[in-house]
């Protein structure tokens, strides 16, 4: 029987599960366990989350039926001073997604990534940008939703996706 869920915008009060979600996404591999404090509190993943809904933020978080949240996807502007492992450019949203194990390989991902796009669009946005790791299985999620490598790095790929 196919589990449920619903999608609904990200608001300021989901920043701490976002948290959660950027922990999810650094431990992507099976058995990831690098420590939720290491990673929000580092430099590059800090910027993911810092000042959560400040101008430009925008994301979506999944829900199953308890209501309790499963994923999320969301973007920010973050400045050329200041740039995140997709960063191609000013102007352009970088994009974070993260889905607990469980709820992985049921189409929440994709109904995420999907949502975020169709919402960057309606803000008139022409690209959005991502990093993932080499290895990491989701590139076929990407790749498939249209994404494509605009730059490789050390043991990690950015890409991008062309909304209009």
């Amino acid at each position: 029987m196919p589990q449920t869920f619903d999608v609904r915008p990200a608001g300021q009060s989901d920043g701490a599960f976002l948290g959660d979600m950027v922990v999810e996404a650094a431990n992507w591999r099976q058995g990831g366990s690098q420590p939720r404090h290491e990673i929000i509190s580092s430099d590059e993943y800090s910027r993911y989350l810092s000042g959560w809904m400040r101008p430009g933020d925008a994301g979506f978080v999944a829900q199953n039926q308890q209501g309790e949240s499963i994923g999320a996807a969301w973007y920010r502007m973050l400045p050329r001073t200041d740039p995140g492992f997709g960063y191609v450019g000013t102007g352009v949203p970088e994009l974070i997604i993260g889905v607990r194990p469980i709820w992985r390989a049921h189409g929440v991902g994709r109904t995420l990534l999907q949502r975020l796009c169709e919402h960057a669009r309606s803000e008139g946005f022409a690209l959005l940008s991502l990093s993932v790791e080499r290895g990491n299985y989701a590139v076929s999620l990407y790749r498939s939703e249209g994404f494509a490598v605009t730059r490789s790095g050390i043991g990690r790929d950015t890409m991008v996706k062309r909304l209009r």
